[in-house]
This record gives C-alpha cells, structure tokens and sequence, in this order.
C-alpha cells in the first residue's frame, strides 16, 4: 500500500460553527480525516484522542464514531476505542463492479432526461477543476469528482438511483487519495469529465456509456496499482 499522504485543505473540524448539530461537524471531521489518511487504515484512535483533533465533546464524537462504523469506515472495538477499518482491494473492487453497472445507466438515462439547467450544474462543477488541478489539491479534485458525479445523478431523474450512487461513490473516496494523488492522474481525470460532459451535452446516450466506462476501468487500473 502507498505510504505517501497527500497535502490535503484544512480539516472541517476548523470551520466555524455554520448551523450543523456538534455531531454532525464530529462526523464529517472524523471522516474527512479518515478520506484523506490522515487517519490511516489499521490506525487505533479512541474517544479522548478525537474530542482532541475536533475539539468537541464526548457525546457528539461517540455519536460519530458509531454513525462512522455503520458505514463502514471505522470498527468499533469494544472497551478499546475504535480501529479505522483497512482498506480492502476486494471491497474496491466490488464497489466499482456495482459503480460500472449501475453508472453506465446513470449516465444513459440523463443523457436523455439532462435539462439545460442540469447540464450547466454539470459544466459549473467541471470548470472547478483547472484551480484544483493547478494548485494539485487532491482534496478538492476528489470533492469535484463527487459532486460531478451527484449532478450527473441528479439529471438522470432516478432518485433510487442517486441515492444508491451516493453511497457508493462516498465508499469510493478513501480509494482517491491512495490511487489518484498525483498531478497526472488529476489532469486524467479532468480530461475524463470533460469527454463525459460534452456526450451529455450532445445528448448521446452510447457515447456517455463509453465515457463513463473508460472513467470506471481507469480508476481501477490505478487502484490495482496502488493496493
């Protein structure tokens, strides 16, 4: 497994106070820290070191942690603390078998359903990218990823759909700063969403289906690679 850790932005746990409940900015604190390997796989934490790195409470990162392991990010040990769960490259690769499946009819239906509204949202994620890629903010370009791929959901007028995706594609986020952290796998990736964009544009169904496959088999080229 790769031992680099890329430079990510700051934490959300030093965000200011915006209206979330304190075990909510716990849970995206403790989970933007797991994504970006700040807190390694097999790594052992417990509930007094991430009151620490989040600077909240017990009851709102006890919460946390538990809401954590359901998702399968961490793994509670009992009167230990929690581990972070490792990284698998069976469950990588499970994740993209069900991304390609479903993802290719994603993209199928909202190549026919887009709207110009849907597809400006789409165009207005993608134009995030050249800072990303400019100032190499892994973080950033793993958040354009998401989101692009959540607008491409959202025109696909699917929500069952969307919503399976967003799981599968937040289960995916861990794998982006093991596989794709360097400066030419961010313009890859880029270069991979405009192709997608531009089928959705044209309102091609078959070269939307194209573009996303190409998009699903290079991230798993590269997780093979790096696991």
């Amino acid at each position: 497994m790769l031992n680099h850790t890329p430079d990510v932005s700051l934490s959300p746990a030093a965000a200011p106070a915006d209206g979330r409940s304190l075990t909510e900015r716990a849970y995206e604190a403790i989970k933007h820290d797991i994504i970006t390997l700040r807190l390694r796989p097999g790594e052992t934490l417990n509930e007094a070191q991430l009151m620490q790195s989040t600077g909240l409470g017990r009851t709102p990162v006890h919460q946390a942690m538990h809401r954590l392991a359901l998702e399968g990010l961490l793994v509670i040990l009992p009167r230990k603390g929690a581990m972070v769960a490792p990284v698998s490259l069976n469950d990588a690769l499970e994740i993209i078998d069900v991304r390609m499946i479903n993802e290719t009819y994603c993209v199928e239906l909202a190549a026919r359903a887009a709207t110009p509204g849907d597809l400006a949202a789409i165009e207005a994620v993608l134009a995030r990218s050249r800072a990303a890629i400019a100032s190499r903010d892994v973080a950033q370009m793993m958040a354009i990823d998401r989101d692009f791929h959540l607008a491409i959901s959202r025109a696909s007028r699917n929500q069952t759909l969307a919503e399976l995706l967003r799981g599968l594609h937040e289960r995916s986020l861990r794998f982006w700063f093991l596989a794709l952290s360097s400066p030419s796998h961010l313009e890859g990736v880029y270069e991979e969403h405009l192709e997608l964009y531009e089928a959705l544009a044209a309102h091609d169904a078959e070269r939307a289906r194209r573009a996303i496959t190409r998009h699903i088999e290079e991230f798993r080229t590269h997780i093979l690679k790096a696991i």
